[in-house]
């Protein structure tokens, strides 16, 4: 598992007698990095880890023992949250369900008002506000860099109904013509494209490497994997490639915010 990969890292590291940050110079990673691992947070690509071992004199132990899947990270949301907080630039794309930091609070209810079991009012009040506290990165003016890519199902199913989605896609305008966020719609008259799985957040940072997170049926993956996180940064650009342009994204959700009922 990750995080008993981490307190493996950390016994070694403290029975050499380092620091994280000496053995962060001495692997040449960054500190933080370390302490995202010892905490089980990531998991080394396979070249850290290698550089780890020289660093820690430990043969290929902590090479050898890499965890085969990153799945093995406990609570996944919690994990992909952290990350976010500390992204540089993230780029999302709702499949089905507008990204969770771009949703109004009236949307959020609606969409937890399905959850099964059903979930208790306090636990509702509780994850609103966790949600709209992750919102908040977009206070800041400039950083993060958010890109968002909505398949056009997102703007048509009518979640909450057509008051809830009139301003949920307006609030969504806003963010773009305010410069804040860039959006793209892939339209329904594309038919299939890459993206078509599901959810999915990729992430850059400042001071270690990108990762992604993906999203099923009460299921979360962060995945750490350099390669796995290359395809998906692929497969995005690609569907990108095919997606309306900014404007012509920004006219489609005014005429949808309008058909259900918002008047400018």
């Amino acid at each position: 598992m990750g995080t008993a990969y981490g307190d493996w890292l950390r016994e070694q590291r403290e029975a050499a007698g380092m620091t994280q940050q000496q053995l962060a110079d001495a692997a040449v990673m960054t500190r933080s990095h370390i302490a995202h691992i010892e905490a089980g947070r990531r998991i080394p690509s396979k070249e850290d880890a290698r550089r780890l071992d020289q660093a820690l004199n430990t043969g290929n132990v902590l090479s050898s023992f890499l965890p085969k899947d990153d799945s093995a990270i406990a609570d996944h949301f919690a994990v992909a949250r952290e990350l976010e907080q500390q992204a540089t630039m993230i780029r999302e794309f709702g499949f089905s369900l507008v990204p969770g930091i771009l949703q109004t609070e009236r949307y959020m209810r609606a969409v937890m008002q399905t959850a099964f079991p059903p979930w208790s009012e306090e636990e509702c009040d509780r994850l609103v506000v966790t949600r709209l506290e992750r919102a908040k990165i977009l206070d800041d003016s400039v950083t993060p860099v958010v890109w968002a890519m909505l398949d056009e199902a997102v703007l048509r199913r009518p979640v909450g109904g057509p008051e809830v989605m009139a301003d949920q896609i307006m609030h969504i305008v806003r963010r773009v013509e305010s410069g804040r966020v860039r959006v793209h719609v892939l339209p329904f008259g594309l038919g299939a494209h890459p993206l078509m799985q599901g959810m999915m957040t990729l992430l850059w940072f400042e001071d270690q490497p990108p990762a992604a997170y993906t999203e099923g049926m009460q299921t979360g993956k962060v995945i750490d994997s350099p390669v796995m996180v290359e395809r998906l940064q692929g497969t995005y650009d690609l569907a990108l490639g095919d997606a309306l342009s900014l404007q012509d994204s920004l006219a489609l959700m005014r005429a949808t915010a309008k058909e259900y009922g918002h008047h400018d």
